[in-house]
């Protein structure tokens, strides 16, 4: 109400420019925008993500299903990604050899990593496969795809506002260098008869 109030003041003021007003409507403007528009598109945009991850989360859990592995023995500590930044301690002392049943009654064999600290031969521990008994991700559940969406709506509305506010400031400087222009022309008009007799200076 404040910037609303100024506004019109600002309006009927006999020192201000078409180019003052119009950065006026401009501020006034992109403050809605922020205020309203991006807020709106943040929560369609977390909707539909929510959605989809939702959906995804169902898909997965009917397509993963956890067995139980049996380690063989332990296999190579060299971690699992090549990158040594990167990689966990998880992954360097966790890999085992174990067989496991799918799904689907094939038995396998593999390399994975064990959710046990020493593990050793014998120990069993819990994977997850697809339905052809291939080791897959541990499903994603409802709370991390909602985690998900939320920060995915937060972080759309927070590039809507930043894309007003860009688009603001570029207009703003666009019609300052316009400005400058003019005076710069019109300075070049009067410039040269500044302060001689009879030029009305």
């Amino acid at each position: 109400m404040r910037t609303i109030r100024g506004l019109r003041r600002w309006r009927h003021n006999p020192l201000r420019r078409t180019t003052d007003l119009v950065e006026a409507w401009v501020a006034l403007g992109a403050l809605l925008l922020i205020l309203v528009a991006a807020p709106l598109v943040g929560v369609l945009a977390g909707g539909l993500a929510g959605d989809a991850l939702q959906r995804s989360v169902r898909e997965q859990r009917v397509n993963r299903h956890p067995v139980t592995a049996t380690v063989v023995h332990t296999a190579d500590p060299t971690p699992l990604d090549p990158d040594p930044e990167t990689a966990t301690g998880r992954d360097s002392h966790s890999r085992v050899l174990a067989h496991w049943t799918g799904p689907d009654g094939s038995t396998r064999r593999g390399t994975v990593v064990a959710a046990l600290e020493s593990p050793r031969p014998g120990d069993r521990f819990t994977v997850w496969t697809d339905g052809r008994g291939h080791v897959v991700g541990r499903p994603l559940d409802t709370a991390t795809a909602a985690t998900h969406a939320v920060l995915a709506g937060f972080g759309t509305a927070v590039a809507c506002a930043g894309v007003v506010e860009g688009s603001r400031r570029l207009l703003v400087r666009h019609m300052v260098r316009r400005r400058y222009d003019r005076w710069d022309r019109a300075w070049s008009r009067v410039g040269p008869d500044w302060g001689r007799t009879g030029t009305g200076s």
